[in-house]
């Protein structure tokens, strides 16, 4: 019978520094497991290893024999060890973010969610025959909690709609009984209940409540949910503006509640978007959707970016990975004349965007491919010569340290050998490191007081 021996580390050994209790838990046959914190900062000290609550009074835990993968009782399944309980009236669901972070496991719900549901059940919602539309579940923890509903969710996020789906398949519920759609698709008929998770962009509420205006009615309930800090009089003036007579809860947990009503007679006008702005030192004007990166204006690390794209006349394949509304590839594009350009965001707006700037850009003389995804995941390997990179290091409002990493470790198995990367990003974000123990060096071309320009070569 073998151990699994759990011992307390200083605060400075802790994985998440000074601020909390860090614990390691050893298995003597050399694996090492990290217990990881549940995420909500209103719980203290507390960790979780699965489902399962872990607390400093404990020092070890012993295998069942009957295991045979060797695993503590508790974790039936290292590859579960990421999955949280989310506890609510509507049951408990083993819930994951997605996609994995390696070395992080953050709960893929927050208070707001709880909140919601909570007071969901208390109001006996949705009734048996409602439907039900969810806008903006980030990794599908309400459609989950709801769906013998069968709810339909939309969000502009692919890995929102990916997580929600493999959510559903780790609580064993069938993923046809959850309806996806993009953010510039339309539910279907009528909607009896619309939960709103507010999003980061105010724009993108401001268009997500002209899109959904025609679906709503007079007896429909509408409630939306964020945290405290993400809730102010611009975001509630949008549902009282756009949707109707508008009220908010008290704070719980630092969530709060949106309550709106639906006034048929008032007149929002037309939605402002997509918007558009003229690039800089060009002829192109610039498409942009409501939830796309810098939709006004270019944003100085790009305009950095843009000054270092080199000019080719090789036919070369090259890829704007997380590309925005597309700018960096019509660039390369244009000083890249025989070169096929491939461009891939997560983002639906994005890609629109990004297509319909091409178009314009350069008619249909040039062919280029769109893609919504998961950056360069997909894709056949060793296939590009040049991959451009403005890489995000945030998802809503959570920082996102591990997106820039997935996107290098893609780009280095799509990248042909002496294929390049060109990344920019802010200085503070040490990508010259990932970058040097991926490709193995790492070059910097440009650089100003707060971003830079690298290049890494695939040997």
């Amino acid at each position: 019978m073998e151990l699994l021996r759990v011992k307390e580390l200083s605060p400075e050994d802790s994985p998440v520094g000074a601020g909390g209790a860090g614990w390691c838990a050893q298995l003597v046959i050399g694996l090492q497991f990290w217990l990881s914190y549940d995420g909500d900062p209103l719980h203290g000290q507390k960790w979780q290893e699965g489902s399962a609550t872990v607390f400093p009074l404990l020092e070890e835990r012993k295998f069942d024999e009957r295991n045979s993968a060797g695993l503590p009782a508790a974790v039936p399944d290292a590859r579960a060890n990421h999955l949280k309980t989310l506890s609510v009236p509507q049951g408990q669901f083993a819930l994951a973010r997605y996609p994995r972070l390696k070395a992080v496991a953050l709960r893929a719900w927050d208070a707001a969610d709880e909140y919601l549901l909570q007071r969901l059940a208390e109001e006996q919602l949705p009734g048996a025959t409602a439907s039900v539309l969810v806008l903006n579940d980030g990794f599908g923890a309400l459609c989950v909690a709801l769906a013998r509903h069968r709810p339909q969710l939309l969000s502009d996020s692919h890995l929102a709609q990916q997580g929600a789906l493999q959510n559903f398949r780790n609580n064993d519920l069938d993923p046809a009984g959850l309806r996806l759609l993009n953010s510039l698709q339309e539910p279907d008929g009528k909607t009896d209940l619309l939960l709103v998770k507010i999003p980061k962009r105010l724009a993108f509420l401001e268009d997500q409540l002209y899109r959904i205006r025609p679906h709503l009615h007079a007896r429909a309930q509408i409630l939306g949910a964020g945290m405290v800090k993400d809730i102010h009089n611009s975001t509630l003036q949008l549902f009282e503006r756009i949707i109707g007579p508008t009220s908010t809860s008290l704070a719980k947990k630092r969530a709060r509640l949106v309550f709106c009503q639906f006034d048929g007679g008032n007149d929002p006008g037309k939605s402002p978007y997509p918007t558009e702005y003229r690039l800089e030192n060009s002829s192109y004007r610039l498409c942009n959707h409501a939830n796309v990166f810098s939709r006004e204006s270019l944003d100085i690390g790009t305009r950095l970016f843009l000054d270092h794209i080199a000019a080719s006349e090789a036919p070369r394949r090259i890829a704007d990975l997380g590309c925005g509304n597309g700018v960096i590839g019509i660039v390369a594009a244009e000083r890249n004349p025989a070169a096929e350009l491939f461009f891939v965001d997560e983002s639906f707006m994005a890609v629109d965007s990004a297509r319909a700037n091409f178009a314009a850009a350069f008619g249909a003389q040039r062919k280029a491919r769109f893609q919504v995804g998961d950056g360069l995941a997909d894709v056949e390997q060793d296939s590009f010569d040049l991959v451009l990179n403005n890489p995000p290091f945030h998802r809503e409002r959570a920082l996102d340290e591990g997106a820039p990493g997935r996107m290098f470790e893609q780009s280095e198995a799509a990248l042909k050998g002496g294929g390049e990367l060109w990344v920019v990003g802010n200085r503070h974000l040490n990508h010259h490191a990932k970058l040097k123990r991926l490709f193995g060096k790492c070059e910097t071309v440009a650089s100003n007081r707060k971003f830079v320009v690298l290049k890494a070569v695939k040997g």
